[in-house]
């Protein structure tokens, strides 16, 4: 295994040793695009899987299905649509040429936007999942012993759902490096400013250049796999692992918040804690 490994390391090296200027450039560009789009991502789905997970409005239903429609429409009709819409004749389109900002297609940030919108269930249904998974328990302890829900999210939800986090990091960073339909249908195929990866192994095909193509599609795939292993096997630490992992997460909202508490609810949150202590050693 150790040798295989080594060999497929030194042949990735040498590959990219053989890449051109332009190939480095659709590289850096399509790191730059899944860095940004992985963020942003993060930031806006966390409260939307938040809201999936724990409302029973009867929006819940069709708000999933336009989540979810990415995974069903080729890519192609997808970046037709956004190009439409954010082009000159189009609603967005006119909004950023009225707010001096522009025109979005044929853009980073064009590519930007379509890149979250291809990408949004990617992240939005493994937030949800483990949002679902949690459970009301751990939000109510957290609640009994005072803690706000700032501090209920950051300390309860972030450590007990961070494996959801992480597989939606991962799938969301992996489908931006795959993309082809849409970000050829809004950025074309400029170099440096659009062209990233897979744009320009299909340009190395469609001119014939099966050994550049081939030297891209080996680090693409190298990246994939790193991606895949990633997200398979998330990092879990002896906290985790721990019986009293749980226990210990309220524990630290509990303490966390135990100077705004008032003396009567200082009184009783021991019980509480004893109580959960006493179940995980149990369990």
């Amino acid at each position: 295994f150790i040798s295989a490994s080594s060999s497929f390391f030194f042949l990735i090296l040498h590959t990219l040793g053989m890449l051109s200027t332009e190939d480095w450039a659709a590289i850096r560009l399509t790191l730059e695009l899944a860095t940004v789009t992985t963020v942003l991502l993060l930031v806006l789905c966390t409260p939307l899987a938040w809201w999936l997970a724990h409302t029973a409005s009867r929006w819940k239903g069709p708000v999933g299905a336009v989540v979810a429609l990415p995974l069903v429409l080729p890519p192609t009709v997808i970046g037709f649509y956004l190009l439409v819409t954010m082009g000159p004749n189009g609603p967005v389109g006119q909004l950023t040429e009225w707010l001096g900002l522009g025109r979005l297609p044929f853009t980073f940030a064009g590519l930007v936007v379509g890149s979250v919108i291809y990408s949004l269930p990617f992240a939005v249904q493994p937030l949800q999942r483990a949002f679902e998974s949690l459970g009301q328990r751990p939000l109510e302890v957290a609640a009994t012993l005072g803690a706000s829900k700032l501090d209920t999210f950051f300390t309860v939800v972030l450590p007990m759902a961070r494996t959801g986090f992480v597989t939606a990091a991962v799938l969301s960073f992996a489908h931006t490096v795959g993309e082809f339909g849409v970000v050829l249908m809004i950025g074309g195929n400029i170099p440096g400013v659009t062209r990233v990866v897979s744009v320009q192994i299909y340009d190395h095909v469609e001119a014939m250049e099966y050994a550049n193509g081939w030297r891209e599609a080996w680090w693409s795939s190298a990246l994939w796999c790193s991606c895949c292993c990633t997200g398979c096997n998330p990092a879990r630490s002896a906290h985790d692992r721990s019986p009293t992992g749980t226990a210990a997460c309220r524990l630290h909202a509990g303490c966390a918040s135990a100077a705004a508490r008032p003396r009567h609810y200082r009184a009783v949150w021991p019980i509480g804690l004893r109580q959960d202590h006493g179940a995980a050693q149990h369990g």
